[in-house]
């Protein structure tokens, strides 16, 4: 029972978030909206911190599932909501237009978000592929890979910070 709590729990969260980040759409507004940041850096830390609960959350799900924890339906719907709030936070980003000094760091970390979201994506195959009996080897390989190219675009973003 205590599975299902969290479950509700992090879909909460997530279903949260997601608002959160879609609201300037629900407004209407006569001129495109763009979104105005005066302090990159903690802009960038704002967003660093979302990625990591939502890192957090998407792992520790895949894991229960992966131990049979978490159903492959149950699985897929979290996927879809954290990959609709990864890409909220890329469009943010293209919108944000940081200044030259910034950019490279921004362009860094908005990569690790799109690696992050194939990531997401490929644990959703690997959802699909245990509900039709088994996941095989090369995806998970490819799940790690991404993984591990997320990270080092963060820390390469990190390091490119002025």
């Amino acid at each position: 029972m205590a599975s299902k709590k969290g479950i509700i729990v992090t879909v909460i969260i997530l279903v949260a978030i997601t608002a959160a980040s879609f609201l300037f759409w629900a407004i209407p507004q006569e001129n495109p909206s763009t979104l105005v940041v005066s302090d990159y850096e903690n802009y960038l830390d704002g967003v660093k911190k979302i990625h990591e609960v939502l890192q957090e959350s998407i792992e520790t799900e895949f894991q229960n599932l992966l131990n049979e924890k978490t159903s492959p339906d149950e699985y897929i719907a979290i996927t879809e909501v954290t990959s609709s709030q990864v890409t909220a936070q890329i469009s943010e980003f293209i919108t944000s237009k940081p200044p030259e000094e910034w950019q490279d760091s921004y362009i860094s970390y908005m990569e690790a978000l799109k690696k992050f979201n194939a990531y997401i994506v490929e644990t959703k195959i690997a959802a699909n592929m245990l509900k039709e009996g088994q996941i095989d080897t090369e995806i998970m390989q490819k799940i790690e890979s991404l993984r591990t190219e997320s990270q080092e675009l963060i820390n390469k973003s990190n390091e490119l910070r002025p």
